[in-house]
């Protein structure tokens, strides 16, 4: 007898880690054979000593490196706790890594986030460190990935306002001739009543300011 199920009758968990397993489902034998050729155009010799296996532990890290791509960054957040409070709520220090679109080497740095909850929902903060990793691991743009994670609180908490700040710096910046070492790019996005109601956003940054100077 063949048993099928529908799929409102998986559990919230099953269901977050079917969309992760799909996700992932990526080609890593088409991506090793793409970077064996790509470093042979370049003139490195693939099959010389040390560089066997180079090609597979290059794809399989890509894999991970993109293993947000197709993925929502707002199912971090799952089932929000009821806190009981309105009161602004900062999460900083997020550290994240990602993949320049352009160039494709290592954006990294730290995410801040202050977020009002709507009707006391709130969220503890590995939730969001998984949220900012989901947003981060794929082909991004700083600032993109600023405002990605911005929506995504919002959406997965349905907070009412939303602030964003991120601190990056970018490899492609210094690997390129004359590029300046030790360069940080700060880029910020706000959302919901943090974009409408100025005093509310400068309370917002004022919870930044206060971390920087502790």
């Amino acid at each position: 007898m063949t048993v099928r199920y529908k799929i409102e009758d998986i559990s919230e968990d099953s269901k977050r880690i079917w969309k992760q397993v799909v996700a992932m489902a990526v080609d890593v034998m088409r991506a090793e054979h793409a970077v064996r050729e790509f470093l042979t155009a370049l003139g490195v010799e693939t099959d010389a000593a040390g560089m066997e296996k180079t090609p597979a532990r290059v794809a399989e890290m890509y894999a991970y490196l993109f293993d947000g791509l197709g993925r929502d960054a707002a199912e971090a957040f799952g089932e929000p706790l009821e806190a009981g409070s309105s009161g602004l709520v900062a999460v900083q220090s997020i550290p994240f890594f990602s993949m320049c679109e352009h160039h494709l080497v290592p954006f990294f740095g730290t995410v801040d986030i202050v977020y009002q909850p709507k009707d006391g929902r709130i969220a503890g903060f590995t939730h969001f460190v998984e949220s900012v990793a989901i947003a981060a691991h794929r082909p991004q743009l700083q600032e993109r990935l600023t405002h990605d994670i911005a929506g995504a609180v919002q959406r997965g908490l349905g907070a009412t306002g939303v602030l964003a700040v991120c601190h990056a710096r970018q490899l492609c910046m210094t690997l390129r001739e004359g590029g300046t070492y030790g360069t940080e790019t700060t880029t910020s996005e706000t959302t919901g009543a943090f974009a409408t109601n100025p005093q509310l956003a400068r309370q917002a940054w004022t919870l930044l300011v206060h971390k920087e100077e502790c």
